[in-house]
Formats: C-alpha cells, sequence, structure tokens
C-alpha cells in the first residue's frame, strides 16, 4: 500500500493498492478539520436564518414587526432577504436545507477523522453534493444583488463555507484521480488549493463592492 501526502491543507490521501474501480482513499486530519469547519460554519448559519425565519412568521400572525440582529442598514438587511420568495426556493426555508446539506458534511468530517477509507463512488457523490451547493449559492448571490438588493450576513457565511468546501474537496478528487484531470492540474492543486477559493470569494467580494459602490462610498 503506497501512501501519497501533498502540502496542502486539504489532501493527505492514501489509496490502496486495488484495482481503480474498487480502490478508496482517505483524508488528512487537516482536511478533514477543515470540513468539519466549513460545516460547522454552514450549519451555524442556516440554524440562526431557521431562528429568525420561525421569529419573523410568528411576529406575522401576532401582527407584529421583527426585525432579525443582522438587519444593520437597507443594504445588509437580513429581513428582506428572508421575506424575498428566493428564500424559499424548493417550497420551504432555504436553511432547512441547509441544515441537513451541513450537518452531512460534519458527518464525514468526523469519519475522516476516525481514519475512515471511502470508494471513487463515495468522493464523486460528495463532490457533486458541494458542486450543487456552490451553483446553488452562485445562484442566490445573483438573487442577493441584482434581484432582492440586500445582502444577509449569515447567507454570506454560508457562501463562503459552501464555496472552500467545494474547491477542496474538487482538489482532493483530482489529487486521488477520482476526477480525470492533466498533470499539471493535480500538480496546482497540491500546492495552490487555497488560490482558487480565494479568487472564487474575491470576485464575489468585488461584486458586493461594486454593486452598493455608492452606498459604501457615502
Amino acid at each position: 500500500m503506497s501512501k501519497t501526502t501533498v502540502n496542502d491543507v486539504s489532501t493527505d490521501a492514501s489509496s490502496g493498492s486495488s484495482p481503480a474501480g474498487t480502490r478508496t482513499a482517505g483524508g488528512s486530519r487537516a482536511f478533514a478539520l477543515l470540513l468539519l469547519i466549513t460545516g460547522a460554519a454552514g450549519l451555524l448559519a442556516a440554524w440562526v436564518i431557521t431562528i429568525d425565519k420561525f421569529k419573523l412568521l410568528e411576529a406575522k400572525v401576532d401582527g407584529k414587526t421583527f426585525t432579525p440582529g443582522c438587519s444593520l442598514n437597507p443594504v445588509v438587511s437580513c429581513g428582506s432577504v428572508m421575506e424575498s420568495k428566493q428564500a424559499a426556493a424548493f417550497g420551504f426555508p432555504n436553511p432547512m436545507l441547509g441544515l441537513v446539506a451541513y450537518g452531512i458534511v460534519i458527518c464525514v468530517a468526523v469519519t475522516l477523522l476516525a481514519r475512515a477509507r471511502f470508494p471513487r463512488w463515495y468522493w464523486l457523490t460528495f463532490n457533486a453534493g458541494t458542486l450543487f451547493g456552490v451553483a446553488f449559492c452562485t445562484w442566490l448571490q445573483f438573487q442577493s444583488l441584482y434581484r432582492i438588493n440586500a445582502l444577509c450576513l449569515w447567507c454570506s457565511l454560508a457562501w463562503v463555507a459552501t464555496i472552500v468546501m467545494f474547491w477542496y474537496v474538487t482538489s482532493f478528487n483530482v489529487r486521488n484521480a477520482f476526477l480525470p484531470a492533466p498533470r499539471w492540474l493535480k500538480g496546482f492543486f497540491g500546492e495552490f488549493t487555497w488560490v482558487v477559493p480565494v479568487l472564487h470569494i474575491g470576485i464575489i467580494g468585488m461584486l458586493i463592492l461594486t454593486r452598493w459602490w455608492d452606498f459604501w462610498t457615502s
């Protein structure tokens, strides 16, 4: 059995000598902790938004007004986001989906900390889940910036957590040959995985900055 070690904080995977179709891989402690931290951050955001959503609905029933604590100004207005139709894209509040999805990420992280190893199909399924998450977050980012015209700080935390976990899981799969990729890309992910999520988050930050430039500079 051989062991492949990379310097990147996300991956330190061990691969068996079995055929590619049945080969398993486990992640390093650093990779597991990264998933645990991002999963916990996303779960925290989803939990707080869910609680505030229930409080908002209860206030409406009682004929009162509830303002979430993260509603700071006309732009950073969690209440505006929670009351939008985009906040229930699948017919129920979006954070309920997050409670399940981020909980799964935490479970994966804990099993990796216990030195569990999984086959290719497991890692690709996990990668597909994070891909759905980052795609959904991208849609929500567009809706927030250009349709709802407001930001939710807790949503932003979930966005960052999802982006980071997606790119590190993708890097893991590329380096372990679970995803086909040229040699240069494997080498890039081995040394500079952190660059991709930083650029991704930086682009979103620039879009937010330019979208409300007059507000930020007034």
